[in-house]
């Protein structure tokens, strides 16, 4: 039996090799994704707004990816559009989770992971506040248009390799405490 399996809580190699109030280093690493994700998303979409909208596309490779730029109220491939609230709930319930979870938070690749979900989550929220029409119905700049697939953000991504990562995690057996199990 390991030590972790004895004691219930995480060994320092399983929570990531390092000593000392492993808690607050876990956090820091999950608001610095958080926040670079986040950055990098606004920061993505004041540009193309500001340079590509109302514009034609730009091609990036031909015809197989371009720079375009559409307001999304719904959810991906535009479904939902008149449930643009209940998006917004759900990405304020998404934070709150986190925030939750993060009081807990052990492992370096879940703090990692809740970092692009949460970052990705508060790039979207930012949109559904702040952009036309405002007040929780704003629609997300989206501008990443690959052929026959769905126009996405940053954002988007942030969020989409987040919730790989945490099912990865999950399939190998690591909680975001830091502890492992083997069902």
């Amino acid at each position: 039996m390991t030590e972790a399996e004895q004691t219930g809580r995480p060994t320092e190699a399983a929570a990531g090799g390092e000593a000392g109030p492993r808690g607050r280093r876990r956090i820091a690493v999950l608001l610095v994704v958080a926040a670079l994700a986040y950055l990098l998303d606004l920061g993505s979409k004041l540009l193309v707004v500001a340079h590509l909208e109302h514009h034609d596309p730009i091609r990036v490779i031909g015809t197989w990816l371009q720079l375009e730029v559409i307001r999304n109220r719904g959810a991906a491939f535009g479904i939902g559009e008149a449930m643009t609230i209940v998006f917004t709930v759900i990405a304020t319930a998404v934070i709150v989770a986190i925030a939750r979870i993060a009081r807990k938070l052990y492992s370096l690749p879940w703090a990692v992971a809740l970092g692009l979900l949460l970052g990705g989550a508060l790039g979207n929220l930012t949109d559904r506040l702040f952009r036309s029409p405002g007040g929780f119905e704003g629609g997300v700049v989206d501008f990443i248009a690959p052929a026959h697939f769905a126009v996405f953000n940053l954002a988007d991504s942030a969020i989409v390799c987040g919730g790989i990562l945490i099912v990865i995690l999950s399939f190998r057996g690591l909680d975001p405490d830091g502890t492992v199990h083997n069902d």
